[in-house]
Order: C-alpha cells, then structure tokens, then sequence
C-alpha cells in the first residue's frame, strides 16, 4: 500500500481521536482533521501545477504542521525529500539539485535558509510557509482557503502501487555528499507493516512522542503508529526536561530516540521526579547503544526498551530486539544481549560475509548483507553505486558484525570505523562499550590515530567527570586487554556530529591525520 493509505487505516480506527498534539503551541488535530487538511493540501497542489510522483521537500523544526504537510505530500502521491535543517546550506542545496527538487514546504523559522537555497536551486519553483506568508509565498492556510473540500482521484490500484517511490532518501553522506535512495511502496510498507506489529498490541491507548527529527527514524515510527490509531505528541527538538514532562503529562506509550539521547535522559535531574510507567515501547535505533546504559534504563524506565537495526537503504527495523529480551538480558538471562541489535526480521534474510562473497558461520566476524523486499529498490541516477553494493547478490550494509548461535546478531563497528594495529583488527564500537561501563563515562568515540610502531594506535574521545585517562585506560584494558584497550585518552565538552546526528569520526579523524591521502596505516 501507499504511505497514505497506513496513516487511512489508523484514521478508520477512530476518526475523532486526537491524531497531532503541538505541545509547543497547543494545537490538536483528530483524524478527520487531518484528513481533511491533507486532501485539502493535495488538490491545492494538483490546482498550483503539482505533477504526479514530483519530488516534495519539506524544511523545518518538528510541528504539527511538518507532519501534515509530510501526509499531504503522501495524499498527492508525491516523492518525500527528507531536509536536514542542521545540514549546511552547500549540502542541502546540492542535494535538492540531485534530486531535481521543485517543491518546497517550510516554517518561517528557516526563512533565511529559504532564501539561499531559492538562489541555488533554480529547479524549485513552488514555496509554501507553513505559518505565515512570506513574501510572495503564501502561508498554508491562503494556499488551501480556495479548496474547502478535497477533490483528488483514487490514485492507488489493486496491488497499493509497489513500485512507485515514496520517497528519495539521502544517506549520511560522512565519506562524501549523500547518495539518494529510492525507496518504493513496496519497502517502504513492508517496514511500516514490520514495525507496527513489533509494537503493536501492548495499549488500548496508544500514544507516540515525536522528538527526533521527523526527516530521520522519527517519521516512520510516527506512520508506523499512526496506522494502531496513535495520538502523536510533538516536540520541537529534544530536551531531556521536556520529554520527560510530556511523557508524565501526555502518558507516553512508544517512544523513538537515538542512544545519545537515551544518555541524556539517563543523566537528567528531572528523571526520578517524572512518572515514565506509561511507556510500552522505547525503541532505539541510529547507533550502537552501550550495553551498560540500556541496563540502567530497563531499571529506570522499567521492560519497554527494545532495539532495531536498518539503514536507509533497508529502513529502520533489518533486525528486532524486542522489550522481552531486553529486559530479559538485564535480569541476567543472557545478559551479553545487551549487546545485540536482535535478530532478522520477518522480512529479510540477513546474512555475514566475507570480502570474498562467502556467507561465514555463526561467531565469524564479516559485513552484515540483506535480502529482501525490505530492502530499496536502487541508488538514485547512480547504478554503479547500486551494483557495488548489491555485490554478490546481496545488499551490503558496510557493518561489521557477528551472529551467535541463536541467531542474533552483534554489530562491532562500520568497516571504515576499525582500527588496525600492529596488524591487529580493533573493533571501535567494542572499544566504546567498554568505555561507557563506566559510571563517569556519559559519550565516548573512539578512533585510530596515526602511530610509528603499530601503523594506527587506539585513541578514546570521552565526555566524562570525575575521572582520568588512566582509569580509563586500565578499565579498558581489563576488560579487553592490552590489544584493544585505548593507548590514549582525550577530555571533551561534546563530542561533534553529524546532522543526522551521529558522531562525526571523520571529523574526529582528521585533527590527527590533518590532509593524509588515507586515515588508516
């Protein structure tokens, strides 16, 4: 099925539910109000020029607004282009030129944004402020006022349209600028379809916080939970005070948020004074979780941390650690779970091989490689990328990764990420686990850094207090030994990101290996 048609089926459920609550500015929307303004905004369109599978970009903070607009692009059966408000202007605007983007929905909070990328994309001609007028772009509600009812034709078939796209997603683009993904209503349903059940069924009551940003793995969980009839309460942007509050005031069901995030809230004054038993489901996906932190947030929030594993290219839920496992592991029942990101979904087969194409056994360490109608449909205008990484007849992830006995499977680092020294392979992700057991320890990157003897020596970037590098390194050391263990240690107020928000390790890389022609020895 389409995106829209999900987001149809939870409106069914009960058309008078509060479907978006703004708690930033109030606002509440049902269903059938959102219904409406969507079919409203799509025929808007279609009047204004809108061409059928038009690329649709949508530009601003999380608001019930962005999320109307992202259903409204979906009802015209436009392709979504997720746009980073945290990227730089260059980035954003040679992406949107990429794609050949010629639609644009924005807040007036990014007007000047708006301005720059209206003089470097001359394919976008059509500009709607979702808040007010802007000049000569009108504000929604002028763009809709001629249309009090929608007036669109049916633009499904009996098979849902599986293979037009539903959006034209950017990848991380931290080795260079992003690739745009094409991901089809086939994909893109089937992980709709995977992640409701994985979270369905635990609440008559469902309510889902949106406070990552929506153009990452907070839209899909918010679609993926509109479709069990969930009220979706909005947040601008993530304060460790305020998702708490809304959680205690809003009683929280499911919840999305990236691992550093998970920190924050664990670090937050306001944690034992805010009532959190509502929560169902606590996902976490984007990176590696420390092992020693989920532990301590299955004791503060209770058994509804669970973790996913995907990638844009085979989105959000590749593999499933469910809340039951989770919480199982921190008991002391398997508790080198923790570790995992769980085991293959329903929809793909998930395999480890080696560089030479041969699928390896449970515990060998290879690249994690998926099959599937998960995974999308090809890189768009970039076949060669496309080929590289369908080689040998599987789609490869580019993590690194082993699977155990019961099939779980234990991501050890990207392979860009590994540090080779003395002709040893270190894994940094494992090095970063170790790390953060310690109580001190709130984030930790850590990466090779050029060294005479051993080729790359193991370098830990830490924001901590009340500890030295010493302590550090001995910890490391006894859990890993010599090998692994960092040889250095570096204090730091934060740690930089990228603006998907993950840690920046070329970035990080680069203050040591200055204009190298590699970082790596």
């Amino acid at each position: 099925m389409r995106s829209i048609d999900y987001f149809d089926r939870g409106h069914d459920l009960d058309p008078s539910r509060a479907c978006l609550i703004d708690a930033a500015s109030g606002e509440r929307l049902s269903f059938a109000e959102v219904k409406l303004l969507t079919e409203r905004i799509a025929t808007a369109m279609y009047a204004n020029g809108f061409e059928n599978q038009q690329p649709v970009a949508l530009y601003g903070p999380n608001s019930a607004a962005i999320m109307v607009a992202l259903l409204a692009m979906w009802r015209a059966n436009g392709k979504w282009i997720p746009v980073n408000t945290r990227n730089a202007i260059d980035a954003n605007a040679g992406y949107l030129n990429y794609v050949r983007c010629g639609w644009m929905f924005y807040h007036s909070s990014m007007e000047a944004d708006v301005a720059e990328l209206k003089a470097r994309v001359p394919g976008l001609r059509h500009f709607v402020c979702l808040d007010r007028r802007n000049g000569a772009d009108p504000s929604l509600e002028e763009f809709i006022a001629p249309f009090p009812q929608g007036d669109l034709p049916d633009f499904s078939d009996p098979f849902g349209r599986m293979d037009e796209i539903v959006g034209i997603f950017p990848t991380g683009g931290t080795t260079g600028p992003s690739k745009g993904v094409n991901v089809t209503n086939l994909g893109w349903g089937t992980m709709l379809e995977t992640l409701s059940d994985a979270v369905g069924g635990r609440t008559s009551d469902p309510v889902s916080l949106v406070v990552a940003p929506a153009t990452h793995a907070a839209g899909p969980v918010a679609l993926g939970t509109m479709i069990l009839g969930a009220t979706q309460v909005i947040l601008p942007g993530f304060d460790a005070e305020k998702v708490l509050a809304a959680i205690e005031e809003y009683r929280v069901t499911h919840m999305y948020l990236p691992p550093t995030a998970l920190y924050g809230l664990l670090g937050s004054p306001d944690l034992g004074r805010r009532d959190t038993s509502s929560l169902a489901i606590f996902i976490l996906v984007g990176s590696a979780v420390s092992p020693e932190k989920l532990r301590q947030a299955v004791e503060v929030f209770g058994p509804c941390m669970c973790q996913a594993y995907g990638q844009v290219e085979s989105p959000m839920i590749t593999t499933w650690l469910p809340p039951e496992v989770v919480a199982a592991a921190a008991a002391g029942d398997h508790p080198g779970r923790l570790a995992s990101c769980g085991r293959p979904t329903r929809s793909v087969q998930v395999g480890i091989m080696d560089d030479e194409g041969h699928l390896l056994p449970p515990g060998e360490r290879g690249e994690i490689v998926v099959r599937g109608v998960l995974v999308s449909k090809e890189y768009f205008e970039m076949p060669e990328a496309t080929a590289e990484a369908r080689a040998f007849g599987w789609h490869h992830t580019g993590d690194v990764a082993f699977r155990d006995a019961d099939g779980y499977l234990y991501i050890v680092d990207r392979k860009k990420d590994m540090v080779v020294t003395g002709g040893f392979n270190v894994f940094t992700a494992e090095v970063e686990a170790a790390v953060t057991e310690l109580a001190q320890v709130r984030e930790c990157a850590v990466i090779g850094v050029p060294h005479d003897k051993w080729g790359e020596s193991v370098h830990a970037i830490v924001v901590a207090d009340g500890i030295g590098e010493a302590e550090i390194i001995a910890h490391a050391r006894e859990r890993l030994g010599g090998v692994k263990a960092p040889k250095s240690v570096a204090f730091v107020d934060e740690i930089p990101r990228t603006p998907a928000g993950k840690m920046d390790k070329k970035a990080l890389r680069a203050q040591h290996w200055g204009d190298a022609a590699r970082m790596v020895n």
